[in-house]
């Protein structure tokens, strides 16, 4: 029921699927270069991961140069590799523990691996009329954990991955500070931004608690028009988080915006803020 659920929201994100897997009950929803995997086993990791932590996402894949090469990396520093009991149709595909347990998977180009959609899955239209909203790729993937935590997993990331980092910063919430940092490949094409809860009043702190463990808090998507794309989800029958409108009174005194900017913001509950290197826009459901 939860995984309807969740499928009926990713459809309103514009999300379509194309794939269902040969031999579990795993279903792929694709849009631009994003793939989400649905997975409702009742045995193996995604199951012991829902009974710990409800429906979340317990893995992230990411694409690499040389994924068995990759790995030992992680090896040789210490990570813990993961495997587990392969069916029929599916790839060994190599994989460590990452933070509150959760998995990361590594696929690359020069192996069969780079083929894991044609091999796992069988392609499937969409039943449901499904408009695209314009999403090209992942933006980042935001982690929440204790901030006694944090110092461990940015060396964990920086030390097996080619990642620079930010300089952290203090997140405001209403009940307290979360201390936050940015893990980034120099292109941009690996995102994660680590957010360590001090308090367990704050909303990251309140996650961590709720959820029994550090965990993939929120993933972001990144779009071309932010406008375009939320017109589409909001006729798709997508309802965003909504944002008090004095905030929109206030970026109007501090950046002087025009009216009419304010009031396309307003109408689809965009956040908005600038800096000399740019605008940024984003909208939260």
């Amino acid at each position: 029921a939860e995984a309807e659920a969740l499928a009926g929201q990713l459809r309103q994100f514009g999300f379509r699927l194309t794939g269902k897997h040969r031999s579990k009950a795993v279903e792929r929803f694709t849009q631009g270069a994003i793939n989400i995997v649905v997975n409702t086993e009742r045995e193996g990791l995604a199951h012991s991961a829902y009974l710990t932590h409800g429906t979340s996402a317990y893995a992230m894949g990411l694409m690499v140069e040389d994924a068995a090469a990759t790995v030992e990396r992680a090896r040789a520093l210490g990570a813990q590799l993961f495997n587990q009991r392969l069916g029929p149709n599916q790839l060994a595909i190599p994989a460590i523990r990452g933070i509150g347990g959760g998995i990361i998977y590594f696929l690359d180009q020069k192996s069969p691996l780079g083929r894991v959609w044609d091999v796992e899955f069988d392609s499937v239209d969409d039943p449901a009329p499904v408009r695209d909203a314009g999403l090209g790729r992942i933006d980042h993937v935001a982690q929440t954990m204790n901030y006694e935590e944090m110092l461990t997993w940015i060396l964990f990331y920086t030390a097996i991955f080619r990642t620079g980092k930010s300089p952290m910063v203090d997140v405001v919430d209403p009940g307290g500070l979360v201390r936050s940092q940015v893990i980034e490949s120099d292109d941009g094409a690996l995102r994660l931004t680590l957010n360590g809860a001090e308090s367990r009043k704050t909303l990251a702190g309140h996650f961590v608690a709720e959820s029994f463990g550090s965990s993939i808090q929120h993933l972001a998507f990144r779009t071309d028009d932010i406008f375009a794309t939320a017109e589409a989800m909001r006729a798709a029958g997508f309802r965003p988080l909504e944002i008090s409108p004095n905030y929109y009174d206030d970026l109007e005194a501090r950046f002087g915006m025009e009216a009419a900017l304010s009031d396309r913001l307003r109408e689809h509950n965009i956040l908005y803020d600038r800096d000399e290197a740019g605008e940024y826009f984003q909208f939260y459901s």
